[in-house]
């Protein structure tokens, strides 16, 4: 079982990061279930973030009695200082810690620097000099801000989508987080639930290239975490099977297809679903299809043509999706087969 250093941080994880975003979805007993037995199985890094609802709170219930052995991530959406240091005090009283290993901008449109307008990495450095958090993190689904981060030398780690779907400038930030010696935590291993084999996603990153990156597996159900605690001892080989899988899922998924991160929500003005619509036809080919062809999600398919094209989603996705145009093919898409005009 590899163990990883998270860049100069020096923090040690192996390939089982906990994503704690689904710990919302869940109740405070299943969370207390999942999170006691990922711990207990050894796994110890637990990412999270302010916006994830109740999620800090039930990592702090059911986890501040082993503290001292884990590693926190957590992330503010703050805008400015004083939104950052409300999020700050809240994230240490949910989690019951004194200090974070890692505290992460979550998604910033720029890059935060010192003496900035917007104060945040001001904010960073001083709550670093009180001892409430340990490393500086970013996250972000922007390759630009991303880049510019890790070539500041500002930001210990850097939180970014990485998978086998990933286009060749995605992956190059593995190797130039490496020669920043900044630590790369990947999220979205799975696309957002679009890759459904976590055998080839887990193998996939289990490659010598990547031999520097620590994944976040968002763990909801057991039979997830069973999966990933099994991987831990008998990590997959990515065989000539699983090159297969992932083959065919590029080939269907690779370019312009909505990852589902949500950044382009809730400000559709026809409150439109669009981090579900716009991936819809993936959707119903990888998961069971009834789920999706429910009364209520062909209403909200339906809601496609009260788009009204302001461009304000397709400003806002990070990887420059012509969203308008997506969510009009799936729609279309969807209605031959709601009709029964096509199969899945």
């Amino acid at each position: 079982m590899d163990k990883i250093i998270l860049g100069k941080t020096g923090i040690v994880s192996d390939k089982n990061g906990f994503g704690a975003l689904p710990m919302q979805r869940v109740s405070e007993a299943q969370a207390g279930v999942l999170l006691t037995k990922a711990y207990d199985s050894g796994i110890t890094l637990f990412d999270t973030a302010r916006m994830y609802s109740d999620s800090e709170k039930k990592i702090g219930v059911h986890l501040s009695g082993v503290r001292k052995n884990i590693t926190l991530t957590t992330k503010t959406m703050a805008h400015g200082a004083d939104g950052f240091w409300r999020d700050l005090h809240t994230s240490l009283t949910m989690l019951k810690t004194d200090c974070i290993d890692v505290y992460q901008l979550h998604n910033p449109p720029f890059c935060p620097k010192p003496g900035d307008e917007s104060g945040l990495y001001d904010a960073l450095l001083e709550a670093k000099r009180e001892g409430k958090i340990r490393f500086i993190g970013i996250t972000n689904h922007s390759i630009f801000v991303a880049e510019e981060a890790v070539q500041s030398g500002l930001y210990d780690t850097l939180q970014f989508p990485l998978s086998y779907l990933s286009t060749e400038r995605e992956t190059a930030l593995v190797q130039l987080c490496k020669a920043h010696n900044v630590g790369f935590i990947a999220m979205k291993a799975l696309c957002g639930g679009l890759i459904t084999n976590a055998a080839a996603a887990y193998a996939y990153l289990n490659q010598p290239d990547f031999d520097t990156v620590v994944p976040i597996w968002g763990i909801q159900h057991e039979s997830e975490l069973d999966e990933f605690i099994a991987y831990r001892h008998n990590p997959p080989a990515l065989t000539a099977d699983l090159q297969k899988v992932i083959a065919r899922d590029r080939a269907e998924l690779a370019g312009n297809f909505c990852r589902g991160c949500g950044y382009c929500m809730p400000t559709c003005p026809a409150e439109i679903q669009i981090n579900n619509c716009a991936r819809m036809i993936q959707l119903i080919r990888r998961s069971p299809s009834a789920q999706w062809l429910t009364s209520e999600m062909q209403s909200a398919m339906r809601n496609i043509e009260n788009c009204t094209e302001c461009g304000t989603c397709r400003t806002k996705c990070p990887y420059g999706i012509d969203t308008p145009t997506l969510l009009k093919e799936n729609l279309a898409d969807y209605e031959a087969i709601v009709a029964g005009k096509t199969t899945i």
